[in-house]
Order: structure tokens, then C-alpha cells, then sequence
């Protein structure tokens, strides 16, 4: 996709065209139902604008955190991201770092929490992350182990694992992030754009 493209969109005055455009090139896996939640920052004018863009698409979004001007926001539909967690070698993940016995939206409060504890701490975002953004259990187990480093591939995510796999679903990925920019290019909104 041409740089002129991308700076145009980025850089255009209207506030809810921008912010359009942002959602649709970071979140084209997740609108496009590969990935079962997605996570971008946003300026914090622009939350608000979110209320419109994702009105009556099932698709819901949290607030992560909130910091000079910007907001870390989490996009997910609340079935399968629910679902998603419960699922016996995710839950066992999150349930290590205190989410055991709870429903999805005192899950969502407590990332949030994490995230803040983890910012005031100044590192970086709290390691379970991966799980809610439906990172491989295992390579959210290899990052934390190895701090991040010595991951045998790095794309969407750093892949401790299955590197095979791993490369498949990051193409899979940007065939989505080609389909649904092209599609928001020649005039489709996110409703549209989203299944």
C-alpha cells in the first residue's frame, strides 16, 4: 500500500474518516474474524467517535488505559472472546496472573488494572495480554520465560513455537489487512468491511 495512501488517511483533518481508517488497518484480522479481539491506540478526542464507528456490529471495546492523550483501547466480541478464555490451556494462563472465577467484563477490569500497574512500574504491558488477543498459549508461556528475547520469529507476535503455523496465520493476517483496506479505499465502511 503506497506511503501516500497511508499518510493521507492518518494525517486527514476529518476525525471520524481517520479514525476509520486506523481501525480498519490495525484491526483488518479481527473485523475480518481471524483473531478474536485486537488492540489499538487511539487519541483520547477520537474515543468517543468509537460509540459510531462500531454501533450495531457486535463488536465491543474496552478501555484499557488512558494517558497523554491517548487511549489503549481493546476491540473484541464478547462471546468468542469469552469463550476463547475459557478455554482449558488459556484459562489456565490467566487464572496464573488472577483471573480465575470471573466473568468477562471483571476480566476486562482487571487487564485494565494490569495495564496501569505494569505503565506505573514502567514495564511495558503485564505478559497475559497475549491471551485475550489470542496469542498461542505457548508463546505467550516462551515470551515470558525468555523476557521477550530469543523468540525463533517475530511478526504479529514473537513465536516461540510453531513456527509453521505461526507463519501461515501472519499471512493469512495481512491478506486481510490488503482486503479490508482495499475495501475501506473504495468507499465501504467498517460495517461493511467487518463479518
Amino acid at each position: 500500500m503506497p506511503a501516500e495512501v497511508l499518510s493521507y488517511f492518518l494525517k486527514n483533518n476529518d476525525r471520524r474518516i481517520r479514525l476509520a481508517f486506523q481501525v480498519v488497518l490495525q484491526c483488518a484480522p479481527f473485523l475480518k474474524g481471524l483473531k478474536v479481539s485486537c488492540v489499538i491506540t487511539v487519541d483520547s478526542q477520537s474515543y468517543s467517535t468509537l460509540k459510531e464507528l462500531m454501533d450495531g456490529l457486535g463488536i465491543e471495546y474496552h478501555k484499557l488505559s488512558e494517558s497523554g492523550g491517548r487511549c489503549l483501547v481493546l476491540f473484541y466480541r464478547p462471546e468468542e472472546l469469552e469463550a476463547y478464555l475459557k478455554r482449558r490451556e488459556v484459562y489456565a494462563l490467566i487464572c496464573e496472573y488472577g483471573y480465575a472465577a470471573m466473568g468477562l467484563s471483571e476480566m476486562l477490569e482487571r487487564l485494565a488494572r494490569r495495564v496501569a500497574e505494569c505503565a506505573e512500574k514502567d514495564l511495558g504491558f503485564p505478559h497475559e495480554i497475549g491471551a485475550f488477543l489470542g496469542y498461542p498459549t505457548g508463546d505467550v508461556r516462551g515470551f515470558i520465560r525468555n523476557g521477550g528475547k530469543d523468540s525463533l520469529m517475530t511478526g504479529y507476535w514473537k513465536v516461540y513455537g510453531n513456527v509453521p503455523a505461526a507463519k501461515m496465520i501472519f499471512n493469512r493476517y495481512d491478506r486481510a489487512k490488503d482486503c479490508a483496506v482495499n475495501e475501506f479505499l473504495t468507499g465501504k465502511s467498517i460495517r461493511e468491511i467487518a463479518l
